[in-house]
């Protein structure tokens, strides 16, 4: 008999196939203090938790028996995974049970945008009678641009075109074909800017995703946009948003989300007639909170009854002796993936791996594992896991190809990550292990190098002139940029070369904006590497 605690409130008709099966014995104790879980924690098989709970460290030192903690939803902020990973115990979650949900509440936003719903509630309740004040616009004929075509953003899309609307559809590995599977026409995000009607916001916050929509993307955004966001705060700059709206290009906005929650009482949202807002309610419907707790259960009675499984976000259990030879590579490959996305400008349509030397010999799966989420991480977010890596890049059609040979160069082991996108372009970053060194980036594209991947960088490409270093040194000086370390990588003397810069803090998009503008130096672009 396999025993489970549901230490948070959880729909019982969602934990109901728990209850029932033959096997399990299930106790709902909530509002329970750490220590208290610490002290009864060790007589069960599972823990079913959602957002109330935080399962420490301590919690899982105790917990001899637990073999899976279960999350009723989607983050698993409040779940210490490297602790849980150390102790064997899978971490489980329920990220689909959400998505009708917030893109029916998107849809629910952008018909309240359109029709000036709540304004007019509001005033007809009051006791005014008033039809001229809230004129309103039809989705049909109208284009919308989803920023973010993942689970919820195609949803989102299939539903617009039902309402007649024409899609432009953003995201980083949105492929062409794709797109033309689900009628949406690939679009960049200054695309959606300049032609869409309708904008809704369907990206993780994430570094690159924050502010992404700011002052200069309002510049050149078309008049009488509307914009909805149902998915995090951040991604559109509010106080750029409320400027727009009063400058005349934003016609209204609808916000379920909001930079800091919940938001202080004379944030500028909250007094502005011409923005909806609500409460996070994306995801909060009885169904949406039946269906997590569905299947996070459904996933619970497999793992328990050694049955396949999936939706886990710690590491999947790897024989000890293939862990010993690729563990010291885990976070050099996921830097090299970060690196290598951050560097790529175009959607990525192929990855391609190459192991070469002494991991030739072994199973490199969890290692691949590391790299995808690298470069997932970097539009996506914490929704990229080691576990769900390679599940989120093939649902995005990417291409991933492994290799391996024994060859290496000259390394021990080398790890060459390639990322091709689709109009051809390719950016290669290749990094082994040096004794005594640790993690280097040798290779970045067609030019050597030995790098430190590691903290705030800027990859420069320039031609080969003299000058070039002094002029980007005075630069950075003059904005008070410190450099730690310089490299240089060439080819011949006086053809196109390349510069990595390691610098003590956060660079400035201005900074980059001058070091462009420098003399024979072409391209600059910022890496950072946590």
């Amino acid at each position: 008999m396999f025993k489970v605690l549901v230490s948070d409130p959880i729909s019982d008709l969602g934990i109901q196939q728990l209850v029932e099966a033959n096997d399990i014995e299930v106790d709902k104790k909530t509002g329970l203090s750490e220590d208290e879980l610490v002290a009864i924690i060790g007589d069960y098989d599972a823990l079913l938790v959602r957002s109330q709970t935080t399962v420490t460290a301590r919690i899982m030192q105790a917990a001899t028996k637990l073999k899976v903690v279960g999350r009723a939803g989607v983050g698993v902020d409040n779940i210490d995974l490297e602790a849980a990973t150390q102790s064997g115990i899978i971490v489980i979650n329920a990220p689909d049970g959400n998505t009708i949900t917030t893109c029916e509440h998107t849809f629910a936003m952008m018909m309240a945008l359109a029709r000036h719903i709540p304004q007019a509630y509001a005033k007809t309740i009051g006791g005014t009678w008033d039809r001229k004040s809230f004129l309103g616009v039809e989705l049909r004929n109208k284009t919308l641009g989803v920023l973010g075509m993942g689970r919820i953003g195609s949803e989102v899309a299939k539903r617009a075109k039902a309402f007649g609307m024409d899609i432009l559809g953003y995201d980083p590995f949105l492929t062409q074909e794709r797109a033309e599977k689900m009628g949406v026409k690939l679009a960049s995000v200054d695309d959606i800017l300049q032609h869409a009607d309708f904008m809704t916001v369907h990206t993780p916050l994430t570094p690159e995703t924050k502010h992404m929509i700011s002052t200069p993307q309002f510049a050149i955004m078309k008049k009488g946009m509307r914009i909805v966001n149902c998915a995090r705060g951040g991604v559109v700059d509010e106080l750029a948003l409320v400027e727009a709206i009063e400058a005349g290009i934003v016609a209204g906005a609808a916000f379920d989300v909001f930079e800091s929650e919940p938001p202080q009482a004379d944030h500028p949202f909250l007094h502005n007639p011409h923005i909806i807002v609500t409460p996070h309610l994306g995801a909060s419907t009885v169904e949406a909170q039946e269906n997590v707790a569905i299947d996070v259960s459904e996933q619970v009675l497999h793992i328990l009854r050694d049955e396949p499984f999936k939706n886990a976000v710690n590491m999947p259990p790897v024989a000890a002796s293939v862990m010993n030879k690729l563990q010291p590579y885990f976070g050099l490959g996921e830097k090299l993936g970060s690196f290598a996305a951050q560097i790529s400008a175009q959607a990525i349509q192929e990855i391609r791996i190459d192991y070469a030397g002494e991991l030739s010999e072994v199973d490199t799966q969890p290692l691949t594992r590391y790299i995808l989420k690298g470069i997932l991480s970097r539009h996506l977010g914490s929704e990229a896991n080691i576990v769900n890596s390679l599940h989120l890049a093939k649902v995005r059609d990417l291409n991933v190809i492994v290799t391996s040979a024994p060859s290496t160069r000259g390394f021990t082991n080398l790890i060459t990550v390639t990322l091709t996108a689709q109009d051809g372009s390719t950016q290669q970053v290749a990094g082994t292990l040096l004794s005594g060194y640790g993690e280097r980036i040798v290779r970045i594209n067609d030019y050597s190098v030995d790098v430190l991947p590691a903290g705030h960088q800027i990859l420069v490409s320039h031609t080969d002139k003299p000058g070039i270093i002094g002029n980007v040194g005075s630069l950075l000086g003059q904005k008070n940029v410190n450099i730690a370390s310089m490299q240089v990588g060439r080819k011949i003397e006086g053809g196109e070369a390349i510069m990595i810069l390691t610098v003590d803090k956060d660079v400035p998009k201005d900074v980059l904006v001058g070091l462009v503008e420098l003399p024979n130096l072409n391209t600059a672009k910022v890496v950072v590497l946590v």
